[in-house]
């Protein structure tokens, strides 16, 4: 049934296109931080661990809700893995050495790309499609990715 919410249907579409997107880029970064969690090996093991853990948790959350804006929007959210690495910007892991410094350089790259991505479509959002809520939730979208690279930024050298 077509989401009569304020928002033309060729807007939805968009909004919908556009956070598929961000869904898939999310995905994939949870299942990154998933393998870095797994993996993780060196004397800090078992604070990495945990610290990897919290983040997947939060990630968790944010696919999640992503998925449902989607649906509020009136549009299906990508579910499956070949859709999601169609749809991503991220690259999969390809990492050799599971050590802490590693994983977190990788993941904070990815969260900074992301970040990026964000930042660029907030206004887009809510001018050009006339979505103020997408924009506001995508608003509090960065601030979490912020939060989350800047722990993963202090445990840098």
């Amino acid at each position: 049934m077509e989401a009569k919410i304020g928002i033309s249907s060729g807007n939805l579409a968009a909004v919908a296109h556009s956070l598929s997107k961000i869904l898939a880029d999310e995905y994939v970064l949870y299942t990154k931080t998933r393998k870095a969690h797994w993996n993780i090996e060196g004397p800090d093991f078992y604070n990495k661990h945990k610290f990897f853990e919290e983040q997947y948790n939060q990630l968790e959350k944010v696919v999640d809700n992503i998925g449902e804006r989607i649906r509020k929007l009136g549009h299906y959210a990508p579910g499956s893995l070949k859709q999601f690495l169609e749809l991503t910007h991220l690259t999969e892991d390809d990492r050799f050495k599971n050590d802490a410094q590693g994983y977190i350089k990788m993941l904070l790259a990815d969260h900074e790309s992301i970040l990026i991505h964000l930042r660029g479509n907030i206004d887009n959002y809510a001018g050009a499609l006339k979505d103020a809520g997408t924009s506001d939730y995508i608003t509090n979208l960065m601030e979490t990715h912020e939060t989350m690279a800047w722990m993963l930024r202090a445990h840098l050298l």
